[in-house]
C-alpha cells in the first residue's frame, strides 16, 4: 500500500494532487505545527494582470511560540475573505473553457462558515481530487491515528507502521532531511515524486507553473489529469 503524508493545504497546486492520485492513502497532516506565510492558508492564481495571492485570514497570533497544530488554527471571520475569493475566481476564470462546470460544487465551498481552516481546506482538496476524476485513493487525517509521540522521520514512519504502509512517496525536497535508512529498516519502501509536468494553455500567458490547480481545472476539465 502506498501512503502520501502532507500538510493540509489551500487549494494546493498540481503536484500536490499528483501526489494523492499516485497513493492508495492519503494522510493529511493536520495536527503538524502550523507555518505561518506556508501554504496552509493561501495560494496563488493567475490572472491578467498576473500571479494574485487568495489568502483566509485566521488566528495565528503566537503559534510559532506555543506550537499551535493546523488543526487548532480559527479562520477569522471578521473578514469577508470568502465573498473576494469566490469573485476573484468568477472574474479570472469565467471565460475559461470548464469554469462552468464545476461552478456549483466551488461556489458552495465559498458559502460554508468552518470554524476551522483545516475542515474547510480538507474538505475542499477532497472534493478537487473527485472533479479531477481521482476516485480511487483514501483519506483519513494524521490527527485521527492514536499513539503517535516521535518526531521527524520516526514520526513519519510510525504512522506509516500504524496505517500499514508498504510504500511511502514524498516530495523532492524532504531529501534534505529524511532519513533513508529508517524505512529499510521498517521495511517501507521509500521514494519521490518528480514535479516534471508539461505546460498547458493558460487564459493569460506568459505560461506560470506556480498556481493553484483550479487553473489547470478551469482550462482543461475532464482531460486535466493527461496534464499530470
Amino acid at each position: 500500500m502506498k501512503c502520501v503524508i502532507l500538510q493540509p493545504s489551500y487549494i494546493p497546486w498540481r503536484g500536490y494532487f499528483d501526489q494523492i492520485r499516485q497513493s492508495d492513502l492519503f494522510i493529511f497532516y493536520d495536527d503538524m505545527k502550523y507555518d505561518k506565510n506556508g501554504w496552509r492558508n493561501r495560494n496563488r492564481i493567475k490572472t491578467q494582470s498576473g500571479l494574485q495571492w487568495l489568502t483566509i485570514p485566521v488566528f495565528n497570533k503566537g503559534v510559532e511560540e506555543n506550537r499551535t497544530p493546523i488543526n487548532e488554527i480559527k479562520i477569522n471571520w471578521a473578514q469577508n475573505w470568502h465573498r473576494k475569493h469566490w469573485n476573484a475566481l468568477n472574474q479570472t476564470y469565467s471565460k475559461a473553457p470548464f469554469f462552468s462546470t464545476y461552478e456549483d460544487v466551488l461556489s458552495a465551498f465559498y458559502d460554508r462558515h468552518d470554524e476551522f481552516l483545516s475542515d474547510f481546506t480538507i474538505d475542499l482538496t477532497i472534493a478537487l481530487s473527485h472533479l479531477l476524476g481521482i476516485g480511487d485513493t483514501k483519506f483519513i487525517r494524521s490527527s485521527q491515528i492514536a499513539g503517535i509521540n516521535g518526531t521527524k522521520t520516526d514520526r513519519l514512519i510510525q504512522i506509516l507502521s500504524k496505517v500499514g504502509a508498504t510504500s511511502y512517496l514524498s516530495g523532492p525536497s524532504a531529501k534534505d532531511y529524511i532519513e533513508p535508512q529508517k524505512f529499510s529498516q521498517a521495511n517501507i519502501e521509500l521514494s519521490f515524486i518528480n514535479y516534471d509536468y508539461p505546460e498547458y494553455n493558460q487564459l493569460y500567458p506568459p505560461y506560470s507553473a506556480q498556481v493553484s490547480v483550479l487553473d489547470l481545472l478551469f482550462m482543461h476539465g475532464p482531460q486535466a489529469l493527461d496534464y499530470f
